[in-house]
C-alpha cells in the first residue's frame, strides 16, 4: 500500500521534508540561543551597573571607547563649562517617572585636553519651548570644575526620544551625539557623554541607560517570537507530510478495491448528457444531414 513512497514524485516530497525539518529546528534553536544570550547579557549589565555605582570614578580617557563593558561606569573629567552653549534636549522622560514629559539640560565641558564632553546636568519637567520652564534651568558653575557621572554612548536614531529629523529651535538638541554637535560648536566633541549622579536643584538626575543590545528590549522578544515561528514551521511540515501520505494511501486502497470515484463529476456528466439528447432530438428521425456541397 505504501509503495507509492518510492515513486519519483514522493522522492521529491520526502527529500524536501527531510531537509526542511532539521533546517527549521536549527533556525529555531539559533533564535532561542540569541534570546538566551540577551537575557544573560541583561543580567550581566545589571551586575555591572550595581558595581559601577559603588566603584570609584575613573578618568574619562581610560574608559573610551564606550562599549558594553564601560557603559554606565563612573567617569570623571576636569575642565570648564561652556556657558555659551548650554542646550536643552526636549521630549524626554525619566525611567521612573512614567510618561511625564520634560527635557534634559546639557552643557559642554571643555576639558584640559581640548575636546568637549557633553554633560547632562539633569532633567526638568515641562516644555523646552516654554519660557517659564526654561527660566527654571540653573546656570552652570563658572571656573574650573571636576565632574563625575555615568558614562553613556552617543545616541542614534533608534534611541527612544531622539529627534533625528531636525527642525528644532535654536538652543535645543534632538540627539546627544558628536555628530549632532559638530555643527553647533567650533571644537571637537567626545563620542560619549555623561549624566551627573548629583544634579543641582531643581534638576533631577537622569539615570544611565543600559548599553545597546544588552537589555531585554524589543529585539530580544523578536528573537523569542522567531523561535516559535521556526518550530511551528517544522511541525507544519511534519503535519503536511503525514496528511499527504494518508490521502495517497487511502487513494491506493480504494483503487485496489475498485471503488475509486469517477474522474468526471456527476453534475458535469448530467449536463453533457442533456446537451447530447437535445441535439439528437432536434434532428428528424431517419434522415441524415444533407451534404453542404453544390
Amino acid at each position: 500500500m505504501y509503495r507509492f513512497l518510492l515513486t519519483p514524485r514522493w522522492w521529491g516530497i520526502n527529500v524536501f521534508a527531510l531537509l526542511a525539518i532539521p533546517f527549521c529546528i536549527f533556525m529555531g534553536s539559533w533564535q532561542l540561543g540569541r534570546f538566551e544570550d540577551r537575557v544573560d547579557t541583561h543580567h550581566q549589565q545589571e551586575d555591572r551597573s550595581a558595581r559601577a555605582k559603588a566603584a570609584a570614578a575613573r578618568p574619562l580617557e581610560s574608559l573610551l571607547p564606550v562599549g558594553q563593558s564601560t557603559s554606565g561606569r563612573q567617569a570623571s573629567a576636569r575642565g570648564r563649562y561652556d556657558t555659551a552653549h548650554q542646550l536643552l534636549v526636549p521630549d524626554r522622560t525619566l525611567g521612573d517617572k512614567g510618561e511625564r514629559q520634560g527635557f534634559y539640560v546639557l552643557t559642554l565641558l571643555r576639558t584640559d585636553g581640548g575636546k568637549a564632553l557633553p554633560v547632562v546636568r539633569g532633567w526638568l519637567p515641562g516644555d523646552a519651548n516654554d519660557r517659564a520652564d526654561r527660566a527654571k534651568v540653573p546656570a552652570p558653575p563658572r571656573g574650573e570644575v571636576t565632574v563625575q557621572g555615568a558614562l553613556q554612548a552617543s545616541e542614534n536614531e533608534g534611541t527612544d526620544g531622539v529627534h533625528a529629523g531636525g527642525g528644532l529651535p535654536a538652543g535645543q538638541l534632538g540627539m546627544i551625539s558628536a555628530a549632532s554637535l559638530v555643527n553647533i560648536v567650533p571644537y571637537q566633541i567626545y563620542d560619549a557623554w555623561i549624566t551627573l549622579g548629583d544634579a543641582p536643584a531643581p534638576l533631577r538626575a537622569v539615570p544611565p541607560a543600559a548599553a545597546e543590545g544588552s537589555g531585554l528590549d524589543l529585539k530580544a522578544f523578536q528573537n523569542l517570537g522567531y523561535t516559535g515561528e521556526w518550530f511551528v514551521f517544522a511541525g507544519f511540515v511534519v503535519f503536511m507530510w503525514f496528511r499527504l501520505c494518508r490521502r495517497e494511501a487511502e487513494t491506493a486502497r480504494d483503487a485496489a478495491l475498485g471503488i475509486l470515484p469517477e474522474t468526471t463529476p456527476a453534475r458535469e456528466r448530467d449536463g453533457e448528457d442533456a446537451e447530447h439528447h437535445g441535439v439528437t432530438a432536434s434532428r428528424p428521425h431517419g434522415r441524415a444531414d444533407a451534404p453542404t456541397g453544390t
